[in-house]
């Protein structure tokens, strides 16, 4: 619909340029055939048709299609217009964003921003200043308390215009409104509500009340305007400098008030909690007792009646112990009697035992004795025939660092001859007898 809008006012003002152009270039040919006219001696020029009508009726067509571009009305995104007649005033009705029509050269509209805008007093929370002109020195809202001390309020207060009035708005208001209605409204409304509170409710203890009454008066009257609040803001207040000073002071105070009041109804409770821990600890200990005691109770009676079949029982054991007593002496008097046969029958078998010892012993003796005697005929006989034996024998068992010298026994000068023969003697005579 722009491009149309476009396209028409271009093709309009190209008509009325046509027809002037057209105009323009007759008047210049009527000035040459005039000028030829009344110069002598040149042949006579064509005559020259001013086309008037022609460039009339192209200027009356081009009108066509600038009425049709007039009648086009672009609203932009983020607002919203009202028809303004030249007859009547606003119209009623509203032109919400997009191509309408009206009626060209007795209607006109005025734009107005719907979306949400915001007035606000005092330094933003980015540093920037609140005013709308950069240059303007940033200040807060002066108010009065009950008790007469000034107030600086940093108020924000972010409303919109209502869409279906604005041809109230448009008729009724001065413009624009976000300066010439809102900022006296606001101001107003705090100035009216703040004084019946006190700086220290204000301050503190009712500062959410205030605000609250603050912006139900805003907001209702606005509303009558035709200017819809969203919300109201006290983001800062500015103290005096001495009640700052007095009124840390006092906070102070009642911080540590009420630190001590908390810390006094700590110490209450844990006293009641003690009190209740020594009552449930008492509690509990008649409970155990009196468990302990039924247990005790339970107890006895569980005795009382296992005795009934204890004492059968008891009776059965020692009938039984007694038994086994006696199964014990059987055992050892036929243990001891076994012991005695088995003693005798040891005693039997030693004895013959022994005897069998003795009878080897003495064979022993005697196959001893055979084997000496007939050793000893052995050597006899051998010694018989060698008689040198006996020499030699009786050298190595003289001294065993006596060194042995072989000699002929029938040696004149051997000073072991006598020895010898003393020594053969016996061995004769001995040998004599035993034959």
């Amino acid at each position: 619909m722009l491009v149309l809008k476009y396209f028409l006012m271009v093709g309009g003002f190209a008509m009325i340029a046509a027809a002037a152009g057209i105009l323009i270039y007759d008047l210049y040919r009527e000035r040459l055939y005039r000028r030829a006219l009344e110069t002598p001696g040149e042949a006579a020029p064509v005559p020259v048709v001013v086309r008037w009508r022609t460039s009339l009726a192209l200027a009356m067509l081009a009108w066509g299609p600038l009425l049709l571009a007039l009648s086009i009305v672009i609203v932009p995104s983020g607002m919203a217009a009202v028809r303004v007649s030249e007859l009547s005033g606003a119209l009623p009705g509203t032109l919400y964003p997009g191509a309408h029509l009206i009626l060209p050269l007795v209607e006109d509209v005025a734009l107005f921003d719907i979306r949400d805008q915001i007035f606000t007093t005092g330094v933003l929370e980015d540093g920037r200043v609140a005013a709308k002109n950069a240059s303007t020195k940033a200040q807060f809202l002066d108010v009065q308390a009950k008790e007469g001390l000034t107030l600086g309020l940093a108020i924000t207060v972010r409303y919109r215009l209502d869409a279906k009035k604005l041809d109230h708005i448009h008729a009724n208001l001065p413009h624009p409104v976000e300066r010439e209605i809102v900022p006296p409204v606001v101001a107003s409304v705090w100035r009216e509500a703040v004084p019946n509170y006190t700086v220290r409710d204000v301050f503190s203890a009712k500062r959410e009340e205030v605000r609250q009454r603050a912006a139900a008066l805003i907001t209702e009257k606005l509303a009558a305007d035709g200017i819809v609040v969203k919300e109201v803001m006290l983001r800062d207040i500015q103290l005096p400098p001495e009640y700052a000073k007095g009124l840390e002071q006092l906070l102070l105070k009642e911080q540590e008030n009420d630190r001590m009041g908390v810390e006094t109804e700590l110490k209450a409770k844990q006293v009641k909690i003690a009190e209740y821990e020594a009552e449930a600890t008492k509690v509990q200990q008649i409970k155990a007792a009196e468990g302990e005691a039924q247990a005790h109770v339970l107890q006895a009676k569980g005795e009382a009646d296992a005795m009934q079949y204890t004492l059968p029982l008891k009776q059965k054991q020692i009938e039984q112990s007694r038994l086994e007593a006696q199964a014990r002496k059987e055992a050892t008097i036929q243990n001891a009697e076994a012991e005695a046969q088995a003693k005798v029958i040891d005693s039997k078998a030693e004895s013959e035992r022994r005897k069998v010892l003795a009878e080897a012993e003495a064979d022993r003796i005697r196959v001893t004795a055979a084997a000496d005697v007939q050793r000893l005929q052995g050597e006899a006989a051998i010694l018989k025939d060698n008689p040198l034996l006996i020499n030699k024998i009786v050298a190595e068992r003289l001294s065993d660092k006596l060194q042995i010298m072989m000699v002929p026994a029938d040696g004149k000068y051997f000073f072991a001859n006598d020895v010898l023969r003393s020594m053969s003697m016996p061995n004769q005579s001995s040998q004599s007898e035993q034959r």
